[in-house]
């Protein structure tokens, strides 16, 4: 079985190796960007991650694994997905961030790193 928990720390730290990813603050809360269009950003609670996702993509994450991916009212209407970080496994979170970068950088950064 895969450990599970991660930390914004870390997944800035792997986030970061993408061209073009930048940290920054959204809604007044550390953030990550791509080329200004907004990837993922830690909530208030300092233990929740909102990210881009895709609409399909996210009825898949919310139900392989509910205990990390899961949406309140609020984010239902948006294409965003919302992540308990102590509960999610790392890898799957950065794939999700891997995805939502792959969605906003332009085809210039994503060069060798496209879909796979």
């Amino acid at each position: 079985m895969t450990h599970r928990g991660t930390t914004w720390e870390r997944l800035c730290a792997d986030a970061e190796r993408l061209p073009g990813v930048e940290r920054g603050t959204s809604y007044g809360t550390p953030a990550l960007r791509v080329r200004k269009k907004l990837l993922a950003r830690l909530r208030e609670d300092g233990e929740t991650v909102a990210v881009s996702v895709d609409p399909f993509d996210r009825d898949v994450l919310l139900q392989a694994d509910p205990k990390a991916f899961f949406l309140t009212d609020h984010y239902r209407a948006y294409p965003w997905v919302l992540v308990r970080l102590p509960l999610a496994r790392h890898a799957a979170v950065l794939e999700v961030l891997e995805e939502a970068w792959r969605r906003a950088a332009p085809r210039r950064l994503r060069g060798g790193l496209g879909k796979r």
